[in-house]
């Protein structure tokens, strides 16, 4: 006989990309170079880039298995973005609707979907502008929470999503550890503050074990290495020492499914990397291959 399997005990499914891509970034002058990350977390070399070259932007998968990077610093404000495909071809600049600025974040909510958050136009502000799951930028909606920049942002549960941490007054250097959760909607919630990690500009993010995310590295008055582990219900843990060289504005991705990778970053003495597994756990550094950078994004595809 086969198993009675009642109709609510279903598993939800979804998407998790193998390959990632690190872009753009900055070392005495604005890049535009790629390098893009196989299913097994390896690094290739840089790959010549396309667009405008730019720092301090963001990224994010979109479509299931696509990607796109947006906004950034040249050091003029953009609003531009490009399109990432399914085998990690970058595109021309499109010009986006949503307001210049830089300093912002980015992830995917909804499984096919994403949003830029947050960032500054000249001041901090609370700006979102959702992503299509066919890569098109919607216009500003008036943000939720704290208004800052230099934040960063994940996902979890599988379908939605988590701002977290960032600078804010003025001129923009007061440290925060608050988060915002995402709906799979991509309805931005209000400040929740999160007391058990570090607070700090500039970390990165990126999903792990499919449902969970990971915050770490980061600038606090000093640069550090601690991670934060997101759970899938979106509740961000106690800081864990960090491993690997301590640093501010490393991209992060996810790879092989299931697994994550911080990039590059400042001070850029070489082009660190860091694996995480799919248990959250970060790895010793592995010099990349890559040029040595800053201030780069990063988001899966495939």
């Amino acid at each position: 006989m086969f198993p009675i399997i009642p109709a609510n005990t279903a598993t939800a499914s979804f998407p998790e990309n193998d390959e990632g891509i690190f872009g753009y970034g900055y070392a005495d002058a604005y890049l535009s170079m790629t390098n893009l990350v196989s299913n097994a977390g390896v690094l290739a070399s840089d790959v010549t880039g396309v667009g405008t070259g730019r720092s301090d932007l963001a990224a994010t998968q979109y479509g299931g298995d696509k990607g796109i990077f947006g906004f950034g610093d040249t050091p003029t404000k953009r609003s531009m973005t490009n399109l990432v495909s399914n085998t990690g071809v970058v595109a021309s600049d499109t010009a986006t609707v949503g307001t210049a600025r830089t300093d912002i974040a980015a992830c995917s909510y909804g499984e096919d979907k994403g949003i830029f958050g947050f960032g500054n136009t000249g001041s901090v502000c609370d700006i979102t502008n959702l992503v299509s799951n066919a890569g098109v930028v919607a216009s500003d909606v008036t943000g939720v929470g704290t208004a800052r920049a230099r934040l960063a942002a994940c996902e979890y549960g599988g379908d939605k999503a988590i701002f977290g941490f960032g600078t804010f007054g003025a001129p923009g250097y007061v440290y925060t550890a608050l988060t915002n959760l995402v709906s799979n909607a991509g309805v931005v919630a209000s400040d929740q503050a999160t007391a058990t990690g570090t607070a700090r500009q500039m970390p990165g993010a990126c999903r792990y074990g499919g449902d969970k995310g990971i915050f770490g590295y980061g600038y606090g008055g000093s640069y550090v290495a601690e991670t934060n582990l997101v759970s899938n219900t979106g509740v961000v843990s106690t800081d864990v020492a960090g491993v690997g060289t301590a640093r501010q504005g490393p991209g992060a991705c996810e790879y092989g499914g299931d697994k994550g990778i911080f990039g590059f970053g400042n001070p850029r003495s070489a082009a660190y990397t860091n694996l995480v597994s799919n248990t959250g756990v970060v790895a010793s550094d592995v010099t990349g291959i890559g040029s040595a950078r800053s201030y780069v994004a990063a988001c899966s595809f495939n």
